[in-house]
């Protein structure tokens, strides 16, 4: 069979061919993609508080499919480090990606990290009561006179960083504008 119908059943098929031969190297493509993790506390002893954390996020580069890039939900990825048997100072924690891996699509792997390790700073919990005191602006209305100001609760607790909640004798209010005032 010879003739425009003939040749035109093979160029449907060639079409057709280069279509899913097309599709085939375009989803089976590795590319690399970028994500940042963040970086989540586990198992902080009541003890303790973390005053400093090097970093926020992990950066991890992915390789895979795009179809298998697509299926990652960033929102799902979290790196934790557990500090559960940490004390006081600063404590150095290496990257590993193991638990991040087992969340990822088959067939993707992560091809690089950063930062490579983490440090946490961590100190002792303490606890203070300290005096309120108002942060007064304005003046009042002409002729009158602002004689006192009390505040309720004149003490309030403090708790948090030894270092921080040691150094404090009292804490101050919003401010709170007395502009004429007549009353």
């Amino acid at each position: 069979m010879t003739g425009p119908r003939f040749e035109l059943r093979y160029l449907l098929l060639a079409v057709l061919i280069a279509l899913v031969l097309w599709g085939m190297a375009h989803g089976s493509s590795s590319i690399e993609r970028g994500f940042d993790i963040p970086v989540v506390i586990h198992d902080l002893p009541d003890r303790l508080v973390v005053t400093d954390l090097s970093a926020d996020v992990v950066n991890i580069r992915v390789l895979g499919s795009r179809a298998a890039l697509r299926d990652i939900d960033p929102s799902q990825l979290e790196y934790a480090i557990a500090v559960g048997e940490a004390q006081p100072g600063l404590a150095v924690y290496e990257v590993d990606l193991t638990p991040v891996e087992g969340k990822l699509p088959r067939n993707v792997r992560i091809v690089s990290r950063s930062p490579a390790s983490l440090e946490v700073k961590l100190e002792g919990r303490s606890r203070k009561s300290v005096k309120v005191r108002p942060d007064l602006e304005g003046e009042p209305a002409p002729g009158f006179v602002l004689t006192s100001v009390e505040v309720d609760p004149p003490r309030v607790w403090l708790q948090g960083a030894r270092s921080d909640v040691l150094r404090l004798s009292e804490v101050v209010t919003e401010t709170i504008d007395v502009s004429g005032l007549d009353k």
